[in-house]
C-alpha cells in the first residue's frame, strides 16, 4: 500500500517480454509549473506501450514506467495553471514520447496535454480515448484537411487507432474504406465504414483506386502499395515515424504526396475529441480492462495482435 509521498507504479529494469514488468513503490511526483498532478482512473494500453517494453525505442534502456494515456481526477495544479482545479475530471495524453509514466496511481503532466473528460463517458473510456484519437485527428484533420465527400482509406480499421479514425472520418462526412480480416467487418459497419476489404483474400491496392487519402497505420510494404490507389494529389499519412526514403521518392514519381507524422500532445486536440464524443459520434471499443498489478496479463494479450479496440488499466 502506497503512503501519501508514494505510489504503486508499473516499472521494469529490463527489456523484454510481458514478464519484465513489476509492480514497485516509486516516488509520487509533484506538478511542476504549468503542470497537473492526475490521480489516475484508468490509462490505456497502446502498441507503443508493448513496443518501448521489449525494445526501447525513443526511451532507451530502463527504468521506466510505461503509459501516456491517462483519464482521472486532478490532484493538485502546479504555480500558472489556470485551467483546472483540484476535483476536475480531465483525460488526455501525455507528450509523446517522452512524458510517459501513466501506468501508475499517480502522474504529471502538462496541463496544456488534458482536457475536461466528458461527463457521458466514463474513465475507462476517458483512458482508452487519448492516444489513438489524437493520432487520428492529427493524421486525417490537422495533416489531411478531410473534407466531406473525400475518400479515405484506413488500414487495420479494426484496431486501436483504425477504429477511432472510421468515427471521425466519418464525422467529417467521408467515404470510408477499411481493410480488416472478414470477421470484423459487421463490427466497422456499425461504425459507419462504407466499403471493407478482407487483406486475407483480396489486395486492396488492386481493389481500390481514386482515394484522396490513406492512412497507414502498418508501414512496411502497405506504405509503397498504398500510394498506387491515391488520385494524382492524392495524400499517404503514414503514423509510423520512420522508414525509407523511397516512399517519398515513389509518391513523387506517381504524382501524389506522403508524409510520415508522430503524435504530439494538444489540448486543442483533445477539446475537437471530446466535441465528438459529446455528440456520440466517438466511443472506444475496449477489448479489455484491467488492474494495474496486472499489467503483465494486459500486455500479453496485447502481444497477440489479435485484440478489437483497445486495452486499459484500472486504478484505484
Amino acid at each position: 500500500m502506497s503512503t501519501v509521498n508514494t505510489m504503486r507504479a508499473i516499472t521494469q529494469d529490463v527489456l523484454g517480454g510481458p514478464e519484465v514488468l513489476k509492480e514497485a513503490e516509486l516516488e509520487r511526483p509533484a506538478p511542476r509549473p504549468n503542470e497537473i498532478l492526475v490521480r489516475v482512473r484508468a490509462a490505456g494500453i497502446n502498441p507503443t506501450d508493448w513496443k518501448h517494453r521489449e525494445h526501447g525505442g525513443f526511451l532507451g534502456q530502463p527504468p521506466f514506467v510505461l503509459g501516456w494515456d491517462v483519464s482521472g481526477v486532478v490532484e493538485e495544479a502546479g504555480i500558472g495553471v489556470a485551467r483546472f482545479k483540484p476535483g476536475d475530471e480531465v483525460f488526455g495524453m501525455l507528450p509523446y514520447p517522452f512524458g510517459h509514466g501513466s501506468h501508475a496511481e499517480y502522474v504529471t503532466g502538462p496541463a496544456r496535454a488534458f482536457a475536461l473528460k466528458p461527463a457521458v463517458i466514463d474513465h475507462v473510456q476517458g483512458g482508452a480515448l487519448p492516444l489513438v484519437s489524437l493520432t487520428a485527428w492529427q493524421a486525417l484533420v490537422e495533416t489531411a484537411d478531410l473534407r466531406p465527400g473525400q475518400r479515405v482509406l484506413i488500414h487495420a480499421a479494426a484496431g486501436g487507432v483504425g477504429h477511432v479514425a472510421v468515427q471521425i472520418a466519418k464525422a467529417r462526412g467521408a467515404h470510408v474504406i477499411g481493410t480488416a480480416s472478414a470477421g470484423k467487418h459487421d463490427f466497422l459497419r456499425k461504425l459507419g465504414a462504407d466499403e471493407l476489404i478482407d487483406y486475407r483474400s483480396t489486395d486492396f491496392a488492386e481493389a481500390v483506386r481514386d482515394v484522396d487519402v490513406v492512412l497507414d497505420t502498418i508501414g512496411d510494404d502497405y506504405s509503397l502499395r498504398s500510394l498506387r490507389v491515391l488520385r494524382p494529389g492524392g495524400l499517404l499519412v503514414s503514423i509510423l515515424p520512420v522508414g525509407s526514403a523511397e516512399l517519398y521518392t515513389e509518391a513523387e514519381r506517381l504524382g501524389v504526396r506522403a508524409l510520415r507524422m508522430l503524435v504530439d500532445a494538444s489540448h486543442s486536440g483533445m477539446k475537437a475529441i471530446a466535441d465528438l464524443v459529446e455528440r456520440g459520434a466517438l466511443r472506444a471499443t475496449v477489448a479489455g480492462t484491467f488492474p494495474l498489478a496486472d499489467a503483465a496479463e494486459a500486455h500479453r494479450l496485447g502481444d497477440t495482435g489479435r485484440t478489437t479496440g483497445k486495452l486499459v488499466l484500472l486504478g484505484e
